[in-house]
């Protein structure tokens, strides 16, 4: 056998071995076993994992877990909630409580490098800012020395508090609650002058006073909050579907496919699309899915600027700004690699 026939036949080999690797995890066998996502979610926080009125689940991350249901099952409905607060999130997924977590949770290099855990991509660019009451008569956070300031325990929020004020020169006294709850009633009952969190938080916060106009969210960012879903290290096969069902309506987005022109895109001749919604290429059998995955997502959930809109943009109450959150071609950084 030639040198070159030998080095053929190692290549293949490795990607042989390779191949079989990346489809070994449990993850995904578990599901379709069970039949359903088991997906970790806020105790409820507007916009992004909340009850509905008729008692629904609701919002940005909600949406990534149907996303990743319709992948993986053909229908977005097969999911079940998990209710974690921020101390016991982690938990509930390193124990494999849930499949994967998708609660407004921060990508840092201490999650990531510690806790045996891998952020699949980033839903939400996120900062942390203070909201105060306008009675308190104050415009900048540079004016909060010696505040008493409602947080939630768990969070990044605590240590990035600490180091703003210490930056400063600044103290405050901390008011430290269990949920994101707890600490917007604290606020009303004036057991501190300010509430801090990342700012989308703030805006769904805000809501949920008895009369929100009462009360101002300063204009200081201290802070980077990219948020993502999260899964267990050690499952590259579950890690990949989940990071590239968010990416597949990132992609979407920037294609110009919605859940309302996917069935006409079916026949469009743009390579991408036709790589998209699996009418041309093998995209879904590499992750270990059927080809037409990204189809079902768009379809069952919608694209990510649909997803954006409806749960915190302006066809929400919180009528966010898209922001950081626009595409990369429309001056934000959204941005997702690309299928092929």
């Amino acid at each position: 056998m030639s040198k070159f026939k030998s080095l053929v036949t190692a290549v293949a080999a490795v990607g042989f071995m390779a191949s079989t690797a990346a489809h070994a995890g449990a993850t995904l066998d578990a599901v379709k076993k069970k039949g359903f996502v088991q997906c970790g979610v806020s105790t409820g926080l507007p916009g992004f994992s909340n009850p509905d009125e008729k008692g629904n689940w609701v919002g940005i991350d909600v949406d990534v877990c149907k996303g990743i249901a319709a992948a993986v099952l053909g229908d977005a409905s097969k999911v079940k909630y998990v209710p974690l607060n921020a101390k016991e999130r982690f938990t509930a997924l390193q124990s494999g409580e849930v499949d994967v977590l998708s609660r407004n949770t921060t990508w840092t290099l201490t999650r990531d490098a510690s806790l045996g855990l891998n952020f699949a991509g980033v839903t939400y660019y996120d900062g942390q800012g203070f909201l105060v009451s306008k009675d308190l008569g104050v415009s900048s956070a540079k004016e909060l020395d010696g505040a008493a300031v409602c947080i939630q325990a768990g969070t990044t929020t605590e240590l990035n508090l600490a180091d703003y004020f210490r930056q400063n020169g600044m103290k405050y006294q901390p008011v430290v609650f269990d949920t994101s709850d707890q600490t917007v009633k604290g606020f009303e009952a004036g057991r501190c002058d300010v509430l801090t969190s990342d700012q989308s938080q703030l805006y769904a916060l805000r809501l949920k006073l008895s009369n929100p106009s009462k009360a101002v969210i300063l204009p200081e960012v201290i802070s980077k909050e990219p948020l993502g879903p999260v899964v267990r290290q050690g499952d590259d096969e579950w890690f990949n579907i989940v990071k590239w069902s968010l990416f597949a309506q990132i992609n979407a987005e920037e294609m110009g496919v919605t859940s309302a022109n996917v069935d006409k895109m079916k026949s469009s001749n743009n390579p991408n699309i036709q790589r998209l919604l699996g009418t041309a290429g093998e995209m879904g059998k590499l992750l270990g899915l059927s080809n037409d995955w990204a189809y079902n997502i768009i379809k069952q959930v919608g694209n990510y600027g649909e997803m954006f809109e409806r749960n915190v943009g302006q066809g929400s109450a919180l009528k966010i700004q898209r922001g950081l959150n626009a595409l990369w071609t429309q001056g934000g950084i959204q941005y997702a690699p690309p299928l092929r």
